[in-house]
């Protein structure tokens, strides 16, 4: 008799349970305690209730732990520099949404061969998470796999959920239990409504299929998430970081009936995927929080060490240090610089 099922799987490895993961890399008392109040500070920007701006920046992706603990490092001390006008978050990105093939993020690939040793990507990514909190920095990522939260999210401060997976009723759902705020993208064509329709799904309980701590499919039923956002990234009709585009969206989320709590991402679409326009783009985001426009609570900055992209794949010992390897990202001297001038423009005494 012919099969029937797993026709096309080559292989199926088990992973450990969360519960086991997180063992084996325990939170600390006192990270949860920071991870806590940063949640907390994190949301009362989102509603109003502080009058920082939120940033969150780093690299488009980590894929050398060395390099992006080095930018950890020093993302911590200009952290401290502009804390009382900014609240700066760090890009910790494991997971990467590919339009077709290529390398999926740490998580999935860890050793950058293909070898696609899925357990041990993720205890790097808990490890990592776990050493940027130690240095006192909220930690943000996009969640892309719905079991990926189980193992890694007591130790995320704010996520995203892409362009890509914002009309996804699976990635509603998981918004929906997720413990920290949380932002949707616009949708890849520059559309709103996915956005809005998202954080309208991920504001209400849910039930749906999951993975428990003990590695077991289970039925999640959630109470959901009530600090969701919307993030403009523009798309392709092109940028909507203008105060026009802005405008616009802040009427549609009360035309919902939601706050217009709005994030912008000076990168993507509004920087036309060039990275040489993001600092331009994101002084734009700081000219109109200036102006008064309170509904402009953050932006997103794609930064690392060194400015570009690189090829890859490619042999590791050829990649240079602290340059991307999926999209291109600000170098660090432009990074401070920028976060400098705005910490200075949004000083209430000027």
């Amino acid at each position: 008799m012919q099969p029937v099922s797993d026709i096309h799987v080559s292989s199926n490895l088990p992973l450990p349970p969360p519960a086991d993961l997180i063992s084996r890399v325990p939170r600390e008392d006192a990270q949860a305690e920071f991870i806590i109040r940063s949640r907390r500070e994190i949301r009362d920007i989102i509603f109003g209730n502080d009058p920082r701006l939120l940033v969150i920046a780093g690299p488009c992706s980590i894929h050398d732990t060395a390099a992006g603990l080095e930018y950890a490092e020093r993302f911590a001390k200009l952290a401290d520099q502009v804390k009382d006008r900014m609240l700066l978050v760090m890009r910790v990105y494991f997971e990467k949404p590919r339009t077709t093939v290529g390398w999926k993020g740490l998580i999935m690939d860890p050793r950058l061969d293909g070898s696609n040793r899925i357990e041990e990507g993720l205890e790097t990514a808990r490890r990592f998470l776990s050493d940027v909190i130690r240095l006192g920095i909220p930690t943000a990522t996009e969640l892309l796999d719905p079991i990926t939260p189980q193992y890694i999210a007591d130790l995320i401060c704010w996520s995203a959920i892409g362009a890509r997976t914002t009309e996804s009723q699976t990635h509603r759902q998981m918004a929906s239990g997720l413990s920290m705020p949380l932002g949707f993208k616009n949708g890849t064509l520059g559309n709103l409504e996915p956005a809005i329709n998202a954080i309208k799904a991920a504001t209400q309980p849910q039930t749906f299929l999951g993975v428990g701590m003990d590695g077991r499919a289970s039925a999640v039923t959630t109470t959901g998430n009530p600090d969701c956002h919307i993030i403009l990234r523009g798309g392709e009709s092109g940028p909507n970081h203008d105060a026009g585009s802005v405008g616009a969206t802040r009427e549609l989320l009360l035309k919902s009936g939601l706050k217009p709590a709005i994030m912008i991402d000076a990168s993507h679409g509004n920087c036309r995927k060039d990275h040489n326009l993001m600092p331009a783009v994101f002084e734009e985001i700081v000219r109109q929080r200036k102006g008064g426009d309170t509904s402009v609570i953050g932006a997103m900055l794609e930064s690392n060490l060194a400015g570009g992209a690189q090829k890859f794949p490619q042999p590791l010992d050829q990649l240079v240090h602290g340059q991307s390897i999926t999209d291109a990202c600000i170098d660090w001297e432009t990074t401070e610089r920028i976060i400098l001038d705005a910490a200075r423009e949004l000083d209430p005494g000027r």
